[in-house]
């Protein structure tokens, strides 16, 4: 009978951040953004300002779908584009004005009021820190309404109704 050697395993320790590195930086690109966000939308904190940014990008990854998604999460800091990449797109995008209810929903105390204002300082914030050609495609795959939200001028007329004109 052959009794073989123990073996000793050796643990290698995993690597330890250094400060002032990638992540740092990472983590700037979010505090600017949730900052700006807290500037337009007069939040008195800045978790206040986080929770909504958050609430509204997750809301906003599941209406943007192809290039424009990808283009959108790689425009934005690694947090914010990692929240709108993570969502599961729906096979319709809300009208807009159903997306502001969507996000009231997901709000505690939030009502369309409150969240419309939510909504358009989040996604005023993105407009600006977007290029104009981003933002320009992103609104193309959105229903109307949405530019207002962006702070835009929506100049596209809505869907013509059915009901015969008299």
């Amino acid at each position: 009978m052959t009794v073989a050697a123990p073996q000793y395993r050796s643990t290698i320790p995993a690597p330890t951040p250094r400060p002032g590195t990638h992540d740092s930086a990472e983590e700037a690109g979010w505090l600017e953004l949730t900052q700006a966000v807290r500037e337009a939308g007069q939040y008195a904190t800045p978790a206040e300002a986080e929770a909504v940014t958050r609430t509204v990008l997750s809301c906003l990854g599941t209406h943007v779908t192809g290039d424009e998604r990808v283009a959108l999460a790689q425009a934005l800091p690694p947090e914010a584009g990692s929240v709108i990449a993570s969502q599961i797109p729906v096979a319709y995008p809300l009208p807009a004005r159903e997306f502001v209810e969507l996000v009231a929903s997901r709000i505690e105390g939030s009502t369309p009021a409150t969240a419309r204002w939510d909504v358009s300082s989040v996604l005023g914030v993105l407009a600006d820190q977007l290029d104009e050609p981003l933002t320009t495609r992103v609104l193309a795959q959105l229903p109307y309404g949405y530019a207002l939200l962006f702070g835009r001028a929506d100049l596209a007329p809505p869907m013509p109704s059915t009901t015969p004109a008299a």
